[in-house]
């Protein structure tokens, strides 16, 4: 069994596996390491990665799956204008409502984000089989650290629906810094561990960490980020800068003509890249909208003062970090930049002055998550040995739980599980309850969210139980999993007949990961296991899910009919082009002329019809129609094969 590290971007996809001579990206159908993040519908056709972008000019793809889960949970009003689709934002059942709408073989499908989601990781798992020749389940998927449980829970559901088995949801910059510490033996030789930081200005956002390394291992120290400020965002500006040009100029208002907004920003983009490298940037496109060509100049200096805001937003996550972290920056090593929206020049020049220091750029940019994760797979999976490594992350934001009499207090906080603890965790809380009762999730403090973003998580109904006294108590397990997932994973109520009643103590917290209290001296108590129903906010039902699992076996098998009906057809065209040559080569001395014209004729007619009335038919006809057009030159090869049937004979 193969594993993989999946690294799904709001703009590309990435795919590595581990194989026993270290960790290889995977190549797509083009033989390209990255593929488009895209989904597009035809009438009859769902298109995937390279496939859906190539589509664009006419069947506008779904892409910026990561905006699409965010536009789920909170409003975000200036990513609706970006998309080149409808998007019905609606607060209400799973993944908060959000959906986009195709028409797909004569019928409407609403489609969730998750479900969108899952379409990417399905074709990064059948792009990951095809490269290693083997079935693939076992994966590592990346995620930024500001998701929240809802959010992370979507890429748990969308994995199931795609038919791969997730063994970690991975921190983007947790899986970069593995990649980069687990190769290297210069890391905490100095009798202390190093510290690196770490930058990724992405396509949508803009994360920062600091880890710390030894020779054991690595420990995420902290995590910043700006949900709202990547690449695209210097696109953005580029793009509003043009557009206004050209409306006083060519008197043409692109803003309102999705077509013509999507090549500007693709147009955009590139001008950007030029400009990494160059003084300036020539934006020329024809026929870009009412049949007019456009042209426009910028200079980088006039690029960046229309980014100084952007630029001094890059800073933010990285003084959060470096707060976080608890040590200065004359402490640093290293500072680490990647992301694919990190090669403008000023990015890295205005964190050269935070940091005081230039950043480096030894990694590779684009497949370092990948690569982390896949390495983060074969680590936990049983199919490979790799060294010892300890890969400890940290909670991102603080998570607390209340009941109906208040939050439950730990220490000073109303927080169980505190940002910049290690992940994974756990808790046990002991209650005094003699009924069923609610315990409620939430995020403690909506600034380490991203704007916007609502601190409810769910609730949790313990029981329904009657207790025998008032001195019963129940004790609670609260886990929050390698993924990053909070759940309640079991409820004991305890009749103790010890504890003395009148006692003012309402509630005990205790760390310990262990419910038995035979090992911790207690007397003998009547147990019982309570039930526990689970109910989070904004994510699929389990009907919901089987739904989507139906619907993407649905479409999965239409796209393999599609594909069958694809190579039949290029089968019959094939044939008609190869027996048009044999004729005039090979056959020429064993058809007669009438033949030679019967079979020319027959050719014509079908490739006339492959071309007209049959470009759109099914699988079955263009296979019938090649088992016919086979039959018409059948005398000819057998006169072809006589002369060789004699020789034989002779012999």
């Amino acid at each position: 069994m193969s594993v993989v590290g999946l690294d799904v971007g709001n703009d590309t996809l990435v795919a590595a596996a581990a194989r026993q001579r270290g960790i290889d990206v995977l190549l797509n159908a083009e033989s390209k390491r990255e593929s488009p993040a895209a989904v597009a519908f035809s009438h009859s056709a769902r298109l995937l990665g390279a496939h859906a972008s190539g589509a664009a000019s006419s069947h506008a793809p779904f892409s910026s799956p990561k905006r699409l889960l965010l536009l789920a949970s909170r409003p975000a009003p200036r990513d609706l204008p970006r998309l080149p689709f409808p998007v019905d934002v609606a607060r209400s059942g799973a993944g908060g409502g959000a959906r986009v709408h195709v028409d797909h073989l004569g019928r409407r499908i609403a489609l969730s984000p998750t479900h969108i989601l899952a379409m990417l990781l399905a074709y990064l798992r059948q792009l990951a089989e095809d490269d290693l020749g083997a079935p693939v389940a076992d994966c590592v998927i990346s995620v930024p650290c500001y998701l929240t449980q809802a959010q992370r829970r979507a890429y748990v559901d969308a994995a199931a629906v795609a038919g791969l088995r997730p063994l970690r949801l991975m921190h983007d910059l947790a899986a970069t810094a593995l990649g980069y510490g687990l190769y290297r033996s210069d890391l905490g030789v100095a009798g202390g561990p190093t510290f690196v930081a770490f930058v990724d200005v992405g396509h949508s956002d803009t994360q920062a960490g600091v880890v710390a390394f030894d020779a054991s291992g690595m420990k995420v120290l902290s995590h910043g980020f700006d949900a709202d400020l990547g690449g695209r965002d210097f696109d953005e500006v580029l793009f509003e800068h043009f557009a206004e040009e050209f409306r006083d100029r060519y008197k043409i208002d692109v803003v309102g003509n999705v077509k013509a907004s999507m090549r500007l920003r693709a147009a955009c983009e590139k001008a950007k890249k030029v400009l990494s490298a160059n003084a300036e940037a020539v934006v020329n496109i024809e026929c870009l909208m009412e049949e007019k060509d456009v042209r426009g100049m910028i200079r980088r200096e006039d690029f960046e003062k229309l980014c100084a805001e952007l630029l001094e937003r890059v800073v933010e996550p990285c003084r959060r970090a470096m707060a976080d972290s608890g040590i200065g920056l004359d402490k640093l090593q290293s500072v680490e930049l990647v992301g694919s929206g990190s090669r403008v020049p000023a990015i890295a020049r205005v964190l050269a002055g935070f940091f005081r220091r230039e950043p480096s750029r030894t990694i590779n940019v684009s497949e370092c998550v990948a690569r982390g994760c896949a390495l983060q797979c074969a680590m936990l999976s049983p199919t490979f040995r790799v060294r010892e490594y300890e890969v400890q992350d940290v909670i991102p934001a603080s998570i607390g739980f209340c009941t109906n009499e208040g939050p439950i207090s730990a220490l000073t906080s109303n927080a169980l599980f505190r940002r910049g603890q290690p992940l994974p965790s756990v808790k046990i809380i002991t209650l005094h309850r003699t009924s069923g009762f609610t315990l409620d999730a939430f995020y403690v403090d909506e600034n380490e969210l991203p704007p916007g973003t609502s601190t409810q998580i769910g609730s949790f109904e313990i029981g329904p139980f009657q207790a025998h006294s008032e001195k019963s108590k129940v004790k609670v397990k609260i886990r929050l999993n390698l993924h990053g997932l909070i759940s309640v994973e079991s409820a004991v109520l305890i009749d103790d007949d010890q504890r003395d009643a009148n006692s003012a103590d309402s509630m005990e917290l205790d760390s310990n990961d262990n419910m038995d209290h035979k090992s911790r001296n207690e007397p003998p108590m009547h147990r019982q296991d309570l039930q526990i129903v689970e109910s989070i906010y904004g994510v699929m039902s389990k009907q919901e899910l089987l739904e989507a699992q139906e619907q993407e076996q649905q479409l999965a098998y239409q796209d393999k009919l599609v594909e069958r009906t694809k190579e039949r057809k290029n089968a019959l065209e094939s044939y008609v082009y190869d027996t048009r040559n044999k004729l005039s080569e090979r056959y020429r001395s064993f058809a007669t002329d009438s033949e030679r014209e019967e079979i020319s004729v027959n050719l014509q007619q079908t490739e006339d019809w492959l071309y007209e009335e049959g470009d759109d038919e099914t699988e079955a006809v263009y296979t019938s129609k090649l088992e016919e057009l086979k039959k018409i030159p059948l005398n000819i090869v057998v006169k072809m094969r006589k002369p060789e049937l004699k020789l034989q004979g002779s012999f």
